[in-house]
């Protein structure tokens, strides 16, 4: 499954209909020079907005102390959303590069019903537990 800022509520919101125990993962990215990992705040924010999505739809759900510190993270930055992700290192570096139209939409929070599942090596829209799509399908599916 995929998660980011714009899509954080409706993923937390079907994780909260699953029972299965969930993992959140931080991404994060690759430093261009010698493709360490390259932790990336805005990856935090997301995986807690979608921490604060489940437990907001399923208030017993047990939360390890390292996505609390996520949830937190995320609820520090919600207010000020856009000019954080403007100023944190990613968004910097996008918006040096002529993307800050991009970097403005990533800051959109929970814009999106979309819930994208990898099945068999691609992103298609999740069903819910009417056999429904989490939103209409676009054209095609998505390539991870």
């Amino acid at each position: 499954m995929a998660a980011s800022l714009r899509n954080a509520g409706a993923v937390g919101r079907w994780l909260s209909g699953q029972q299965a125990a969930v993992g959140i993962v931080a991404a994060g990215e690759r430093w261009p020079d010698d493709g360490s990992l390259r932790p990336a705040v805005e990856d935090l924010w997301g995986a807690g907005a979608v921490v604060e999505a489940l437990v907001a739809h399923c208030p017993t759900t047990t939360v390890s102390p390292e996505a609390e510190a996520a949830r937190t993270a995320s609820g520090v930055v919600r207010a000020d959303l856009p000019r954080q992700l403007a100023a944190c290192a990613s968004g910097v570096e996008l918006i040096v590069k002529g993307f800050a139209a991009d970097v403005a939409i990533a800051a959109e929070l929970d814009v999106s019903a979309v819930v994208p599942v990898l099945t068999d090596g691609w992103f298609a829209p999740a069903l819910t537990d009417r056999g429904l799509r989490s939103a209409p399908p676009t054209q095609g599916r998505i390539r991870p």
